[in-house]
């Protein structure tokens, strides 16, 4: 399979081998689904606090007579069903939000969108992306040049230059393929990656 090479002017300059392994997968939108969401579990933190009807601040005092109210019947106000009351399963901050995916099936996935993307011209090689200094406006004219609004660069060395000069600009994101995950891959309208990291990316996900 081959890719677009892009030049300084972010044109089609000539094609690139790439393995088919990773970049002409099956698209499985079922398994895409699975490892986002499961990604994206992953991050959360149990940071949210509940209160049961027994730490809930009330009176024990009974709110109105057993009989001749005409209202069910209510013995304190902690009651889950009113207001104010007590959470009959509330959320606690040890909660775990985690989801397994097997290794097979993340890199499957991971596949899968990279294909996917290169199918709808969505991702394209560049033959390196190195500045000789760490500024801001030398990066962004660079992605103006190449027509790039909203883009994730996959670089395979990220070094200090580059991460200086890129981490100020909003819709950009430069990331080593370690670091690449799926939910960067489907939110960014373009993906750039530097011929040197296909051979990693072959390796992580072939």
């Amino acid at each position: 399979m081959q890719l677009e090479l892009l030049n300084e002017q972010g044109q089609a300059a000539s094609k690139i081998d790439v393995p088919e392994t990773v970049f002409d997968r099956q698209y499985n939108e079922d398994l895409i689904h699975q490892i986002v969401v499961a990604y994206r579990a992953n991050g959360r933190q149990g940071t949210r606090a509940q209160k049961d009807r027994e730490q809930v601040k009330h009176s024990t005092k009974k709110p109105f007579k057993q009989k001749g109210t005409g209202n069910a019947r209510a013995g304190m106000t902690s009651s889950p069903l009113w207001r104010g009351g007590g959470r009959i399963f509330p959320n606690l901050p040890e909660e775990n939000f985690t989801q397994k995916i097997n290794k097979k099936m993340y890199r499957a996935g991971m596949a899968a969108i990279l294909s996917q993307l290169a199918r709808e011209g969505r991702l394209a090689v560049v033959e390196s992306l190195k500045l000789d200094s760490p500024k801001t406006k030398v990066l962004a004219d660079k992605f103006k040049a190449m027509n790039l609004q909203s883009v994730m660069v996959i670089a395979d060395e990220v070094d200090e230059n580059l991460y200086l000069a890129s981490r100020n600009l909003k819709n950009v994101f430069v990331v080593e393929p370690r670091y690449a995950d799926p939910v960067s891959l489907v939110h960014f309208k373009k993906v750039l990656v530097t011929k040197a990291a296909i051979d990693q990316l072959k390796e992580m996900f072939a």
